[in-house]
């Protein structure tokens, strides 16, 4: 590990020196169910006729199953994360690196924490099964060596794909519940870290790599991507059918096929794709 290198993880373990627990710091009796979760523009449905003649609460009870199913996604990456920082300890290369890599398991618990105390507090729950892992994503989080090009790919998409959507709905607070838009406020500040962290490594990773190696990279890239995108941006048939849209299937297949969503996901992963491309992966939005 280079000097930079150090003075990079340095600076960052600095910055998430005066760490913030969710569970005491977040507005818990500011949690409701007559609030939205997310604003209107993040639903899967947005700006289809069908979905909007659909009542004012159905709308609502829509975008908290939507959010649980986001942040149910979160939870299996944020346990990939911790699994692999964790197992990372005994094997890092300077105090600097240790610590950073301590620091980030201690803010990815957090955010599992908080996730875990939102379902709990509002008694919203996805059934057992209901969330699929993306089998090669993870795969690949779990057991890809933390010296290769492609873990450092996927853990840039996996920390950048669900924070575009988090900061979406931080920009767009007004709209939601005052619990949820401050969670998502915390959420991006860490996340910030562990994405210019992610950035750097990958980085470092792709100097010695050819232009070859990079396009024999690229269709795992593309696949990953798009499994990251579906995790993230198109909830399963099980959600539709607790927010009261039945057949839930038949939901799933116009949040599928919308095209409102499709531009949303495409702006959301823009700066992913443009980052993506500055390597030399030129990808365009995946479709659901």
């Amino acid at each position: 590990m280079s000097h930079l290198d150090t003075l990079f993880l340095k600076q960052l373990s600095v910055n998430s020196a005066q760490y913030r627990d969710p569970l005491t710091q977040l507005p818990w009796h500011a949690l409701s169910l007559d609030d939205c979760w997310l604003p209107p523009a993040a639903l899967s449905l947005a700006g289809l006729a069908e979905f909007e003649r659909q009542p004012e609460a159905l709308q609502r009870r829509l975008s908290q199953y939507e959010f649980v199913n986001f942040i149910q996604a979160g939870l299996w990456l944020e346990g990939i994360f911790v699994e692999r920082l964790s197992k990372a300890l005994h094997k890092t290369e300077s105090p600097a690196e240790h610590a950073y890599n301590l620091h980030e398991i201690r803010e990815e618990a957090g955010h599992s924490l908080m996730f875990l105390k939102l379902m709990e507090q509002s008694g919203l729950h996805l059934p057992r099964g209901s969330f699929h892992r993306p089998w090669f994503a993870d795969f690949l989080g779990r057991h890809a060596s933390t010296r290769s090009t492609l873990f450092w790919l996927a853990v840039v998409m996996g920390e950048e794909i669900p924070d575009r959507l988090t900061r979406f709905v931080r920009i767009n607070g007004d709209a939601i519940n005052p619990l949820i838009q401050h969670m998502c406020r915390l959420h991006v500040i860490d996340e910030a870290r562990h994405i210019a962290r992610s950035r750097h490594a990958l980085q470092h990773s792709l100097v010695s790599q050819s232009p070859l190696a990079r396009a024999m990279l690229a269709p795992l890239v593309r696949r990953l991507l798009s499994q990251f995108v579906r995790a993230f941006y198109l909830p399963g048939s099980a959600v539709y059918e607790l927010a009261g849209l039945s057949p839930g299937h038949h939901w799933r297949e116009l949040a599928r096929h919308n095209p409102e969503r499709q531009d949303f996901i495409a702006h959301c992963i823009s700066p992913t794709l443009h980052l993506l491309a500055q390597h030399g992966f030129k990808l365009a939005a995946p479709k659901l």
